[in-house]
């Protein structure tokens, strides 16, 4: 069973970002898992004077988290025409570290203005060598909604079918991906 670890780039309470990875795992089609991680807001800012034996440990929580996930899955907001510093900064902790390297990842998108963040998110881990699944992009539109509003929204069967047709093919591109690679 494929397992994505699913990353938030937002650090709100209220963040529709977060809505959309957490009904992603909980609408994972039953031979995935998604686990959503919470650790955006503990990382210590990057240094690579801190790498190695001296890594922080919320930093090398996220390493491991990465290594083991058989897929990336990032929702990322838009601040200023870019990636918000708490999501550049956890990328940064993988940056000299192979669990990046080859890693399939896809994106998620809770908003359909934020253009100029997704192509940067999307360059960004291209080159850090990240395995790109840009078939089908998965975007549900949560953009000014409360809470209540945002979970009517993500239950709504479509949106429901929705995340698990994205999560199903992103299973897919990693199995053609190994199948390719062996």
């Amino acid at each position: 069973m494929p397992s994505f670890l699913a990353i938030s780039g937002s650090l709100r309470a209220a963040s529709t970002n977060t809505a959309l990875v957490e009904a992603l795992a909980a609408n994972a089609p039953p031979d995935c898992a998604v686990a959503v991680y919470r650790g955006l807001g503990d990382l210590p800012i990057f240094n690579p004077d801190d790498e190695g034996d001296r890594t922080p440990g919320p930093a090398a929580a996220l390493i491991d988290a990465v290594t083991r996930a058989d897929g990336v899955i990032v929702c990322c907001p838009e601040y200023a025409h870019g990636v918000p510093g708490g999501m550049k900064n956890a990328l940064d902790w993988l940056v000299s570290r192979d669990a990046a390297v080859g890693k399939p990842a896809m994106l998620a998108h809770a908003s359909p203005r934020s253009l100029y963040a997704r192509a940067a998110l999307a360059e960004i881990m291209r080159t850090m060598s990240f395995a790109m699944f840009e078939a089908a992009p998965l975007e549900i539109a949560l953009l000014g909604r409360k809470p209540p509003e945002m979970a009517a929204v993500l239950s709504e069967d479509a949106n429901r079918r929705a995340m698990r047709d994205a999560v199903q093919a992103f299973a897919g591109f990693i199995r053609a991906n190994i199948a390719s690679s062996s």
